[in-house]
């Protein structure tokens, strides 16, 4: 439940944040830009909070149109339902505007005016990232080494040359000092089809270029399993079988292990590493299997029924024991980088534009059915990704800001009717021929374009559940 609840807070907490960039976008510029903002809200429904600003104008007026002044001063609002926002502007299309209101009404704007207004909620999801990859850069971001373990015979990553030890240098043109900027590279890479360059520097220290088939990428970074895919996994510090830490009435500890217990040998198999004893209690769920430990310098052997655990479909082993870790034992497989202000700066915006250009790419090939619907993430793993992430740190929880609002300023400029895209795709069409569409043409439209919304929103809600219950 206290899991549930950090996810839910993480979620809601993110949401608020980034729904308020944008709409603080669209409320900036038309303040800048002299239209009348009437309601600046964070969230939709009954409002939770709320205080109203004053009105801007200072010459007063008489009987009821003093009253319509005093009104218009800016209200504030946090409302019930955190899943939006909105800014509500003075506009005649809405209401009847008093004569010296007009020049302040959204409606009566230049197309330019109109579009500035729109385009700035976007712009300011992308502004927002910016900030936060270079506060991240700036900051310094610890991640772990390019470092790659186990390739895998047969795999793409074999056929290409690369092996055991090799260390990512660049992919392309990016370079890749950690692991997830490797990730993030050949991501970017996999979406463009052509054969993808990587360098890297081998177990003698020698640079060396291997190269990627970019019609064996395409497609691979389904489910997050692109690595796997391309057949190489990150090298990890070896971990003796050194019990170090027991869950209390798991089987482990219910059989008689101990603290600082050594692990010998299961079944008369010699156990080497944690990851082999991990593997053998996997494939054992419900056995009984003889243990030989050493404890302080004397062997003994304990017998241990393995419990059961159920992951997508299938029953593995498990005992409740974790490993015991030097502290510092991940030295080596740890780096940490740090740009200066300027530098930071270019880096930032290089990660902001590459990252829409891969969102953008990813929406058309599912939209052509290149990649599968499993790659669109609803509330749910929103949500749960909200509360991993924050649980891991501010560094991580910036990142994951970053890439939500970048998603939320790709999706808002879509040409759909409802968002952003789609009041740009109207202004354009009246810039073209020079009136606006009918009212009739942009209320159909609008009908369009929700039901576009509610089905992509329907759609992602079931690739969350059905990726939820497997």
């Amino acid at each position: 439940m206290s899991s549930f609840l950090f996810s839910a807070g993480s979620f809601v907490i993110a949401l608020a944040i980034l729904i308020a960039v944008h709409e603080f976008g669209h409320f900036w510029v038309a303040r800048k830009l002299g239209v009348k903002v009437l309601r600046f809200s964070i969230g939709f429904g009954k409002p939770l909070f709320s205080f109203r600003g004053k009105s801007s104008r200072s010459d007063g007026g008489s009987g009821s149109e003093a009253q319509f002044e005093a009104d218009l001063g800016t209200e504030y609002v946090l409302a019930a339902i955190p899943l939006g926002g909105y800014v509500k502007m003075l506009d005649e299309r809405e209401g009847a505007v008093p004569e010296h209101y007009l020049s302040q009404s959204f409606n009566r704007q230049s197309v330019v005016v109109r579009s500035a207004i729109v385009v700035a909620g976007p712009l300011f999801n992308f502004l927002f990232a910016l900030l936060a990859f270079w506060l991240i850069a700036v900051s310094g971001d610890t991640g772990s080494r390019p470092w790659i373990g186990k390739v895998s015979e047969s795999s793409i990553a074999a056929e290409a040359g690369f092996a055991q030890d090799d260390e990512f240098l660049s992919v392309g043109d990016t370079p890749t000092p950690t692991w997830e900027s490797a990730v993030y590279a050949l991501l970017t890479e996999s979406t463009v089809g052509g054969d993808v360059v990587v360098k890297v520097r081998d177990a003698k220290g020698y640079e060396r270029i291997r190269v990627l088939p970019g019609d064996r990428l395409l497609g691979l970074a389904e489910d997050g399993r692109l690595l796997d895919r391309l057949g190489f996994a990150p090298k990890r510090p070896i971990i003796d079988p050194v019990i170090g830490q027991l869950v209390s009435g798991e089987p482990a500890e219910q059989s008689g292990f101990k603290v600082g217990d050594r692990v010998l040998s299961i079944d008369g198999i010699e156990v080497n590493t944690w990851s082999e004893l991990v593997e053998y209690v996997r494939q054992k769920p419900g056995k009984l299997v003889d243990v030989t430990i050493d404890r302080m310098g004397v062997t003994s052997e304990i017998k241990l029924i393995i419990g059961q655990t159920k992951q997508a479909e299938q029953v593995f082993g498990r005992i409740g024991a974790g490993p015991y870790v030097a502290e510092n034992l991940f030295d080596d497989y740890r780096v940490e980088v740090v740009y200066g202000p300027i530098d930071a700066v270019g880096v930032a915006a290089t990660k902001t534009a590459e990252m829409s250009l891969f969102m953008l790419k990813m929406l058309g090939r599912m939209l052509t059915g290149d990649i599968s619907i499993k790659n669109l993430s609803g509330p749910i793993s929103i949500a749960q990704t909200a509360g991993k992430t924050a649980s891991y740190g501010l560094t991580q929880f910036l990142k994951f800001l970053a890439l939500v609002s970048i998603s939320l300023g790709v999706l808002n400029l879509l040409p759909v009717p409802v968002l952003d895209g789609g009041h740009l795709l109207f202004f354009m069409i009246e810039a073209v021929k020079g009136s606006p569409l009918s009212e009739s043409a942009q209320v159909l439209g609008q009908r369009l374009g929700l039901v576009i919304l509610l089905s992509l929103m329907t759609l992602a809600f079931y690739v969350d559940l059905s990726r939820l219950f497997n």
